[in-house]
C-alpha cells in the first residue's frame, strides 16, 4: 500500500489533522488498510483514550440533563407558557440534541481521528451540526427581537407578542434553517468523492467562494448585527427609563409599580444578555476561523473552539439557575416529582414561595 502525505485537513467541526501515526514497529496505520486511498490513521495513548472518553461521556450527559429540565419545566408549568419562555425552550431543545448527537459522534472522531461512518452519514452529520448551530443563531435573534419589544414597547408588548405568533415565529425558525442547511450540504457537493485531494475516513467541509460568501451574510452578520442592535438599543433604553423612573420616585403608587415592573424587564434583559454575549463569543471567534485557510489556523486551535463551542450548549441552564427563581423551583419539583401530582401544572410557579 502506497503511503500518503496529504495535505493539512480539518474535520468538519475542527477536528484533528490527518497526521501519520508510526507504531512501535514503525509502521504507518491507516483508516481503512484494505483500501489504497484510506487516510492515515492519528495514534492516541490508552491515557489520551480515557480522558477524551470520560470528558466527552460526562460533557454529554450533563448538556442532555439540565437542558432537559429546561424543557420540562417550561413545558409542565402553565405559567411558565410566555413568549420569552417558548424561544427558551426552543434554545435549550437545539442545546440538548447537540448533546444528545453531536457531542458522542465529534467525541468518537476525537478519539478514533477517522470517519467510519461512510460518505452519507457524514453529510447527514453536517446538516445535523449545521441545523443546531444556526438554530441556536435563529432564536437568539427571536429573544434579542422580544426583549427588545419588552422593553423598549412595553406598552404595546402583549399585544404585539403573543404565544401564537412566537410559536409561528419558532416554527419558521426551524423549518428555514433546515432548507437552508439541507440546500447547502447539496450544493457543495459533501457527498461527492470525486476530490482526488481528499483520503477515505474524513469528513471535512468543502465550500465554494459563493456559498462562502452567502453563508457569511446569512449565518453571521445579518444575525449579529440584528442581536448587537437590539441589546444596544435595550441597555440604552434601560438606562433613560432609570432616570426618569429616579425622578419621579417621590410621585404617585403607580410610579412605584412601573418602577417594579421596569426591574423585572431590565433584568431580564440581562439574563438572556449573558446568554447571548457568551453564545457570540464562542461563535464568532470559531466562524471566523472556519472561514479561514486550513494553513492558517492550527488545528488544536480548532479543536478548541470546537468544544468551547459545544461546552456553551451546557452552560445556559446554569445562567438560568442563577437568575431565574422559577427555574430553582421547578427543578425542585422535578426531582422529588411533585410534578406527578394531580393539577401540578397549574401551579403558580411564578410567585411559588414554598
Amino acid at each position: 500500500m502506497k503511503e500518503q502525505k496529504g495535505e493539512k485537513k480539518y474535520s468538519l467541526t475542527g477536528g484533528d489533522p490527518l497526521m501519520a501515526c508510526e507504531t512501535d514497529k514503525h509502521e504507518t496505520q491507516y483508516c481503512f488498510p484494505a483500501i489504497n486511498s484510506s487516510c492515515i490513521k492519528g495514534k492516541r495513548s490508552r491515557h489520551e483514550y480515557n480522558i477524551i472518553y470520560m470528558f466527552v461521556l460526562l460533557l454529554s450527559a450533563w448538556t442532555v440533563f439540565l437542558n432537559l429540565l429546561v424543557i420540562i419545566s417550561i413545558s409542565h408549568f402553565k405559567k411558565l407558557h410566555t413568549p420569552t419562555n417558548l424561544i427558551i425552550l426552543s434554545l435549550a431543545v437545539a442545546d440538548m440534541l447537540i448533546g444528545l448527537i453531536v457531542i458522542p459522534i465529534e467525541g468518537i472522531k476525537q478519539i478514533e481521528t477517522c470517519w467510519y461512518f461512510g460518505d452519507t452519514y457524514c453529510g447527514l452529520f453536517v446538516i445535523i451540526v449545521r441545523l443546531l448551530l444556526s438554530t441556536s443563531l435563529c432564536n437568539l435573534v427571536l429573544i434579542a427581537v422580544d426583549r427588545f419589544m419588552a422593553v423598549c414597547y412595553s406598552l404595546i408588548y402583549p399585544q404585539k407578542i403573543t404565544v401564537t405568533k412566537t410559536l409561528i415565529s419558532i416554527c419558521l425558525c426551524w423549518f428555514s434553517c433546515s432548507v437552508y442547511n439541507i440546500w447547502y450540504v447539496i450544493s457543495n457537493g459533501y457527498f461527492n468523492t470525486s476530490d482526488k485531494t481528499l483520503c477515505y475516513g474524513q469528513c471535512i467541509v468543502l465550500i465554494t467562494n459563493a456559498w462562502k460568501f452567502i453563508d457569511l451574510i446569512f449565518s453571521f452578520l445579518f444575525p449579529c448585527t440584528v442581536i448587537i442592535t437590539a441589546y444596544l438599543r435595550i441597555f440604552y433604553v434601560v438606562q433613560q427609563q432609570v432616570k426618569v423612573i429616579n425622578a419621579q420616585m417621590k410621585g404617585v403608587k403607580c410610579v412605584m409599580e412601573v418602577s417594579v415592573k421596569r426591574k423585572s424587564e431590565s433584568k431580564a434583559a440581562l439574563t438572556l444578555g449573558i446568554i447571548v454575549t457568551a453564545y457570540l463569543l464562542c461563535w464568532i471567534p470559531f466562524y471566523i476561523c472556519s472561514l479561514t485557510k486550513p494553513t492558517a489556523i492550527s488545528s488544536n486551535t480548532m479543536t478548541f473552539l470546537t468544544w468551547t463551542f459545544h461546552i456553551n450548549s451546557g452552560l445556559n441552564p446554569i445562567v438560568y439557575a442563577l437568575f431565574y427563581r422559577w427555574f430553582k423551583i421547578s427543578v425542585k419539583h422535578i426531582v422529588t416529582f411533585r410534578i406527578f401530582q394531580p393539577a401540578s401544572s397549574l401551579m403558580d410557579i411564578i410567585t411559588d414561595h414554598s
